[in-house]
């Protein structure tokens, strides 16, 4: 499907993804044609774009396309997050993918798994709705002091409903329920401290969130990974996912809730999250960039 290039010479390009305007989202870069890459050029082409995250396309004999993605640091990321979403919209953007009016069916293999995704055409921009893997959830998290403490927060700042815990519909990540917004903006972590916390739960990153009620339809979070050296991520597919999954799961969310991330960034996000009954992440990009890559 995506034109295969040397190893010399290949596509590459930088997208917002989850973003209304350019300049905002969470900025992903992507190259084509890399089924000649080894993963130590990977890892250092992602190292040279600097990004949260850098997605390679590749063939696949299981499915429509291939993805690989690594953080600048070097660590593979799984999971049907801005990662994956941005690849495919790179791809339709660039036309690569041929005309794409009504709804089109695509099936990526990323991290193991096969999972569908669907491309739309609406206003003159291409649209994305990508289906996650069943919700998992890890037992309540025990330790709230360390936690709290962790994110340089007040006891008083966590809620205890739903409770602080590790959800994964691809990805495992630590779910905290803040008190509100003002309070997910004053979350201040600790690198060490959080480490600590999220290998004790065996999660990966942590997603501090507030909502208003018992019916929310919005929620405003932010995303700690250093796990995978990615301090703050300005748009997190892979913990919107678990977040409405596990809040349908509490019986506080029946179909779908929007979610605001990167604000504190100066990157707001956009992320629409639907139950149908697993999750599914929807959004838009913006190409920023488009060039050539040569190694």
């Amino acid at each position: 499907m995506a034109p295969q290039s040397s190893s010399s010479d290949l596509v590459a390009g930088l997208i917002d993804v989850f973003a209304d305007t350019s300049l905002s989202g969470n900025p992903l870069a992507v190259v084509e044609g890399a089924d000649a890459l080894s993963d130590a050029q990977m890892r250092r082409i992602a190292g040279e774009f600097n990004q949260a995250e850098t997605t390679f396309v590749m063939r696949s004999d299981r499915a429509d396309l291939k993805l690989r993605s690594f953080t600048a640091a070097g660590a593979e990321v799984g999971g049907a997050g801005h990662n994956a979403l941005g690849a495919w919209l790179w791809l339709a953007e660039e036309g690569k993918l041929g005309p794409i009016h009504g709804p089109r069916l695509y099936h990526q293999e990323i991290g193991g798994e096969i999972l569908p995704i669907e491309l739309r055409s609406e206003g003159g921009r291409i649209f994305g709705r990508m289906k996650q893997s069943a919700l998992r959830l890890g037992p309540p998290l025990a330790d709230i002091a360390s936690l709290t403490a962790a994110l340089g927060l007040a006891p008083e700042d966590v809620i205890p409903e739903p409770a602080p815990r590790v959800a994964d519909t691809g990805v495992a990540h630590l779910l905290v329920r803040l008190r509100d917004a003002a309070a997910v903006d004053r979350a201040d972590p600790s690198a060490k401290g959080l480490l600590k916390v999220l290998s004790a739960a065996s999660a990966e990153g942590c997603y501090a969130y507030a909502i208003d009620g018992f019916a929310p339809v919005r929620a405003y979070a932010r995303f700690f990974n250093p796990t995978v050296g990615l301090w703050e991520d300005a748009a997190t597919g892979t913990a919107a996912g678990p977040l409405a999954a596990y809040l349908a799961s509490e019986g506080l969310l029946s179909n779908a809730i929007e979610i605001e991330q990167g604000t504190k960034m100066g990157r707001r996000s956009i992320i629409r999250v639907s139950l149908a009954p697993d999750p599914e992440i929807s959004g838009a990009g913006i190409v920023v960039m488009r060039g050539t890559l040569t190694i």
